[in-house]
């Protein structure tokens, strides 16, 4: 858990995500993978559960800044880069991990697996570094 306060996501990344969230990228963003599956398989719900997210989308933000830890690693710019530049891993490079960065730059993100799988877990492979990082440091 965070000490600090320190916000670990944006609105900002939110919307932006949001904007292709009829796909549930935003709700994968605050955490919420099984709403983001739904929404993944279902266009948001059939377009309406994402027009009802764009009210919702500064309180999926402040239940993921206290529930995800700040560090190092910057969460708008990881997820910006999955969001955008998945398959090639350089979210993965961002994050220090060369091996499956370049792996995924070789198979476009394990032929899309690999991604999905970032998807569900991003947030907390970005958690436990923060975390293990700070730890270090005490």
């Amino acid at each position: 858990m965070q000490t600090d306060n320190s916000p670990t996501h944006s609105v900002a990344i939110g919307y932006l995500l949001w904007l292709l969230g009829f796909l549930g990228a935003h709700r994968f963003y605050y955490g919420k993978q099984i709403s983001g599956t739904i929404y993944f398989f279902t266009l948001g719900l059939l377009f309406i559960g994402w027009i009802v997210d764009l009210f919702l989308i500064p309180t999926m933000n402040r239940e993921a800044d206290i529930r995800f830890n700040d560090g190092e690693i910057d969460f708008n710019v990881a997820w910006l880069l999955l969001a955008f530049g998945g398959v090639f891993g350089i979210h993965r490079m961002y994050m220090g991990k060369w091996l499956t960065g370049l792996l995924y730059l070789c198979t476009l993100g394990l032929c899309g697996v690999g991604y999905i799988y970032d998807l569900w877990t991003l947030n907390d492979q970005i958690s436990l570094i923060n975390g293990t990082r700070s730890f270090e440091r005490d």
